[in-house]
């Protein structure tokens, strides 16, 4: 099978700076970077994507996941190490991220089409597909301000599900709606996967995880903990959950 994603040694960091006031900031002299001075959000991460495949990412919140789709999507560049993606991409990262809150919802279909690099004729041949997907209705020319987040997830959800893109990077939106639009939209990936389609899916719902994907890893802060088939990664996020620290609330 054909590769769709490829990484190789992936380390991404992020600059550590103290909090100075003014008088200190002019007068310390300013430090040599160096590796103590950086946060390792990703740490050697490596992993293949075939075409027709679907790779899950866990981990806890700060574990890197997201830093991961940032790179896959080229909104950041790794530090070290390499990365590819054969093919077209869209990605639904951030609900609402390329949406304009003053825009009814079918301008938002042309200008999210346009972000994700849709040609205006395959925006307009894929309109009715989206709307009617999305389940929004009338609300589809009202301005996005009066939408609710669930709305716009769907919405967001339906232009990427309906471009012309060959990966998929998907981020925590397979909880918006009811269950049977969680299981419409489902389907929808599962048809994407049939016709040769790949996704990489970072999501806190292990079930779905379960159902969609064959393969997948598990971060802990930055660092590839389990990688391999889905169900035995589950289960080491499971176990790595389990013997988690727990907050200790107040007055006890």
């Amino acid at each position: 099978m054909t590769l769709a994603v490829q990484c190789q040694g992936i380390w991404k960091s992020y600059r550590r700076r103290p909090r100075l006031g003014i008088k200190a900031a002019l007068l310390t002299p300013r430090a040599p970077d160096s590796r103590f001075a950086r946060h390792w959000a990703l740490q050697n991460v490596s992993f293949e994507v075939r075409r027709g495949q679907a790779f899950g990412i866990v981990g806890h919140n700060g574990s890197g996941k997201t830093t991961l789709l940032s790179l896959l999507l080229g909104s950041l560049l790794p530090d070290r190490g390499a990365l590819s993606i054969h093919g077209r991409v869209a990605s639904l990262i951030e609900i609402g991220a390329g949406f304009h809150p003053e825009l009814t919802g079918r301008e938002n279909v042309r200008l999210f089409g346009s972000i994700l690099g849709m040609r205006l004729r395959e925006i307009r041949e894929r309109y009715d597909r989206v709307a009617h997907f999305s389940e929004l209705g009338d609300a589809v020319d009202e301005p996005l301000r009066t939408y609710s987040a669930g709305m716009i997830a769907r919405l967001g959800f339906s232009i990427i599900a309906h471009s012309p893109a060959d990966v998929l990077l998907v981020d925590e939106v397979l909880a918006v709606g009811d269950a049977r639009f969680q299981d419409k939209c489902h389907e929808m990936l599962f048809a994407f996967k049939a016709s040769g389609g790949s996704l990489v899916i970072v999501s806190h719902n292990m079930e779905a995880l379960t159902r969609l994907c064959e393969f997948g890893l598990c971060l802990d802060s930055g660092a590839v903990a389990a990688h391999g088939p889905i169900g035995p990664v589950i289960d080491y996020y499971a176990t790595l959950t389990a013997n988690r620290p727990k907050a200790i609330s107040p007055g006890k």
